[in-house]
């Protein structure tokens, strides 16, 4: 008996109406779940584009006062050029830290405004010539101690700090939205099922005269694809406009320095929670009608 759309759409709308109450709490659990799915995306996103800057050989940068003199800074370059352990220095001035800002920072038009070359401390980038961590940290602490020396961002701290922060949180997120992807599961397999109980003596007569599964099937698993998709969009929404003011809360965390998301990255997190509501809808209403077919 081949589908008709007509009669698949009809019934899907009248399922989803007979079970209106609990199919609304199908589709906000799988909002929930989603949301926090996302989250830890783009969580894992933000940490990824704060590590950006410390890519290429980097390894400590120092940065000087404003207000160096000349002298001290020539003690202090001599002094990096001069260590046994430091392969490299590189010179940063304000006009390029700029530059770098505006790079780091182009997402945020807000944040550019306020800021002015003359208001970025310059730099230099120093890269060991050896591999040894504890070395190089008693490098920093020796020149994080030098006068003019305004402060020290070590490659191994900044990243090795964001990534243990940000695999807590995320195993925590994951943990929880887990749970719900399971309470979500069992809200839809039970709204299907509440609805196909309700209906089975004429799934019985279906089958008597001859509907195939599949006819009878398709009907739900569109009600379940539709809870799941419909909670994927309210879950998608919800990421979209919450990024930005989620993305400036974790700015203000020092353990998050250069923590940016992208407009990008929120629109490819989103269409993976429609893929995966639409997915756990379906998948979860084809369980719940398989064992009403056996007549």
């Amino acid at each position: 008996m081949p589908i008709k759309l007509d009669y698949a759409t009809r019934e899907t709308v009248s399922n989803l109406r007979r079970n209106l109450l609990l199919t609304t709490a199908s589709m906000l659990t799988v909002a929930v779940s989603l949301a926090m799915v996302g989250g830890a995306l783009l969580l894992r996103y933000g940490v990824d584009n704060a590590t950006k800057r410390w890519k290429g050989g980097i390894e400590f940068e120092l940065f000087l006062n404003k207000d160096i003199t000349p002298q001290q800074q020539q003690a202090l370059e001599r002094g990096l050029n001069e260590h046994p352990d430091v392969d490299t220095v590189t010179y940063v001035s304000q006009a390029e830290q700029f530059e770098l800002f505006k790079l780091y920072y182009a997402d945020q038009p807000e944040v550019l405004e306020n800021v002015k070359a003359e208001d970025l401390p310059p730099s230099y980038r120093v890269k060991p010539s050896v591999d040894d961590g504890e070395v190089i940290r008693a490098m920093v602490d020796r020149f994080r101690g030098e006068v003019g020396v305004r402060d020290v961002a070590f490659a191994a701290e900044e990243v090795d700090r964001m990534l243990r922060l940000s695999s807590r949180a995320q195993v925590a997120i994951w943990a929880t939205a887990g749970v719900l992807f399971f309470a979500a599961a069992l809200l839809i397999f039970n709204t299907i099922r509440m609805a196909i109980f309700a209906r089975r003596r004429e799934i019985e007569v279906m089958k008597l005269v001859g509907a195939t599964n599949w006819f009878i099937r398709v009907p739900f698993m569109l009600e379940g694809l539709i809870q799941g998709l419909v909670g994927a969009a309210i879950a998608f929404a919800t990421i979209y406009f919450m990024s930005g003011p989620g993305e400036g809360w974790i700015q203000d965390l020092d353990v998050f320095t250069g923590f940016q998301i992208l407009t990008s990255e929120v629109s490819s997190t989103g269409l993976v929670m429609l893929g995966v509501g639409s997915v756990l809808g379906a998948l979860g209403a084809g369980v719940a009608v398989t064992r009403f077919l056996d007549v």
